[in-house]
């Protein structure tokens, strides 16, 4: 009997040894997997044709949740009460190629706003928002396609420029319309048909810039004449109370010639 006692003990410690791997892998991969896998409280996170779809429509939002998985491939934030996209907000998306901003309330835009996903998203749609205008910077090396559709944009210099860099949405290109303008009669047309009639907003800015100092430089020089002439005419006066104040002086008539010279001269 001690015999067989032996020879079991050796079995049930494999077997419970056998069992601790089996917890430590198990729980290995949690800790590796949880992380990659945690899906903000507000938002619902799914697994769709081998890609991490992260769905926060329609969730009373006024940010963008900070903490989104890092394997998001699809990003979907329409229908919230955004209004800002700060710096990196994306930056440890690697993955992400997709991303949904329409119909918030966005208004601004950081220069470095799409930074860490410019060379891997693949589409970007900020219609409907309230964006009026946008740092060229901001979609700088972007190759998405951009939606821009539906906001009230202010054409100039700088949203032509912007514009100049990017893959608008063929589909809403057309929707892409001037809210207000440098040039009045521009107001309420598509951006893109005025640019291609050969408009170009910058030389707008340039002659707005030329007036402008030709308006200050005609001020000041006419604020200089002015000056001289009533520094004339102050002098003038000066002089002429002058001579009256000596003709009023006993003298003789050499002086009295002398000063109808001087009367004569003035």
């Amino acid at each position: 009997m001690q015999k067989v006692a032996r020879l079991d003990m050796p079995r049930k410690s494999s077997i419970f040894d056998g069992f601790a791997v089996i917890w430590c892998v198990v729980f290995g991969l949690f800790i590796v997997i949880a992380p990659v896998m945690a899906c903000p409280t507000t938002c619902h996170c799914m697994e769709k044709s081998g890609k991490t779809v992260v769905q926060c429509i329609s969730r009373n939002l006024d940010i963008i949740p900070p903490d989104l998985p890092s394997d998001t491939v699809i990003l979907l934030l329409a229908s919230n009460h955004i209004t800002h996209i700060p710096n990196q907000a994306f930056k440890e998306l690697h993955y992400l190629q997709e991303l949904d901003l329409s119909n918030n309330d966005i208004d601004t835009v950081d220069l470095g706003a799409f930074q860490g996903v410019s060379d891997t998203l693949l589409f970007l749609d900020l219609s409907n928002n309230r964006i009026q205008s946008v740092p060229k910077e901001a979609f700088e090396r972007l190759r998405a396609k951009i939606s821009l559709s539906n906001n009230p944009w202010h054409c100039e210099c700088m949203l032509q420029e912007v514009l100049r860099e990017l893959r608008l949405d063929p589909e809403t290109v057309n929707e892409v319309m001037c809210h207000t303008a440098v040039q009045e009669e521009y107001a309420g047309k598509p951006v893109i048909q005025v640019l291609d009639s050969g408009i170009n907003f910058c030389n707008f800015h340039h002659k707005t810039t030329d007036v402008a100092m030709f308006i200050t430089m005609f001020g000041w020089f006419t604020m200089v004449i002015a000056y001289v002439i009533y520094y004339v005419r102050h002098n003038q006066e000066d002089a002429r109370r002058h001579l009256e104040y000596l003709k009023s002086l006993p003298s003789n008539s050499h002086i009295s010639k002398d000063f109808d010279t001087i009367s004569t001269v003035l």
